[in-house]
């Protein structure tokens, strides 16, 4: 028991190239359609990963897997466990089964850490968290991280939900802001749904409220993670209340952006092009050497699971059967994984015709 207590420097921590199987230990709803699930490694490894970074979660589903990232919302400085906080969404394959399915004792297959939404090294000490929904888990994270580790930081959270109802993690944000009073939160539903009883500030994160609340905007960094609209009105508003370029930071996990000008990209016939062809699915389509295979395959209509459209977070990853690619991920495949015949479609351009297993 005793040892269960303590912090030992020579633990055996997980790998991530090696280790890849989750036990869950607790899930525990944080909302009407929030949960968080806490897992621990199967054979009792710590963790080592950075606030903010990510795991990606596999799930059975009809002769294939199902891959999605979740940003780990525990704190690295309790490195026995790690938490994600998940969102039941309509249509969410993944975030659904889990809240389904998912029990303590269970095992799940996971990958990470990954990802690089961080503190940044080297800049002020003076931030402006701002969250939307379920974004709020990498900056609970480095909240908790920050509390963990006696840092006293001058933070100043904002994180907006639909209603009162949805405002997760609102009374531990609270209990950390009354620990330190360098800590400032500010909680901003949108309207004040069926909770008479909440009286602060509701409406939508505006240009002449962050100028009010945050008047050293200018001075922080900023961190922002929600939905796309969300952090969108966020970049605009930072960047017109004179935060530099250098000091906004987003977590972004939507690669329609990403993508929206290789999909537009013609072929010409004058030009070399290479035959993929997605086995399961009975299509062949074309791509440009210099074209990405997701970025293809959305092109002719082809639907693949994706998520960040740059070799991170391993979403797209599928089996090449046959053929040749240039693959230049950022971390999302394992070694072991290409030696298996794995690859990332979203950071991989055809040198040859392809046959895919999806």
């Amino acid at each position: 028991m005793q040892a269960a207590l303590s912090c030992h420097t020579d633990g055996v921590y997980w790998d991530r190239e090696r280790d890849s199987e989750l036990v869950c230990l607790d899930v525990r709803d944080e909302t009407h359609d929030i949960r968080t699930f806490t897992f621990r490694a199967k054979d009792n490894r710590y963790f080592s990963f950075g606030a903010g970074q990510y795991f990606a979660f596999e799930i059975p589903g009809d002769n294939t897997v199902e891959q999605r990232c979740y940003t780990i919302a525990s704190s690295p400085l309790r490195p026995r466990t790690i938490a994600i906080t998940v969102k039941r969404v309509t249509g969410g394959l993944v975030s659904n089964w889990l809240h389904d399915n998912m029990r303590p004792g269970m095992t799940l297959a996971a990958q990470g850490p990954a990802g690089a939404f961080t503190l940044p090294a080297g800049k002020t000490g003076k931030y402006l968290f701002l969250s939307g929904g379920v974004g709020i888990t990498p900056l609970m994270s480095i909240s908790r991280a920050l509390a963990d580790a006696a840092i006293p930081s001058d933070i100043v959270f904002l994180h907006a939900a639909r209603t009162p109802e949805d405002l997760v993690f609102h009374r531990e944000l609270a209990l950390l802001a009354s620990q330190s009073p360098q800590f400032r939160l500010f909680m901003l539903p949108e309207n004040r749904g069926r909770n008479g009883g909440f009286s602060g500030v509701t409406g939508r994160i505006s240009q002449e409220l962050l100028a009010l609340a945050v008047p050293d905007i200018h001075e922080r960094v900023v961190m922002c993670c929600g939905p796309a609209p969300f952090m969108e009105s966020a970049r605009t508003i930072c960047s017109a209340l004179g935060v530099p370029a250098h000091h906004y930071l987003e977590e972004s996990f939507n690669a329609a952006v990403l993508m929206e000008s290789e999909i537009d990209t013609p072929v010409s016939p004058d030009v070399t092009t290479f035959n993929i062809t997605f086995s399961r699915q009975d299509r062949t389509i074309q791509a440009l050497p210099e074209q990405s295979v997701l970025a293809a395959a959305r092109k002719n209509g082809i639907r693949l699971p994706s998520s960040c459209a740059n070799g991170v977070c391993g979403t797209c990853k599928s089996k090449l059967v046959s053929g040749s690619v240039d693959m230049k991920h950022g971390g999302g495949i394992r070694q072991r994984e290409v030696d298996a015949g794995m690859f990332l479609p979203c950071c991989s351009r055809p040198l040859s015709d392809l046959v895919i297993e999806r």
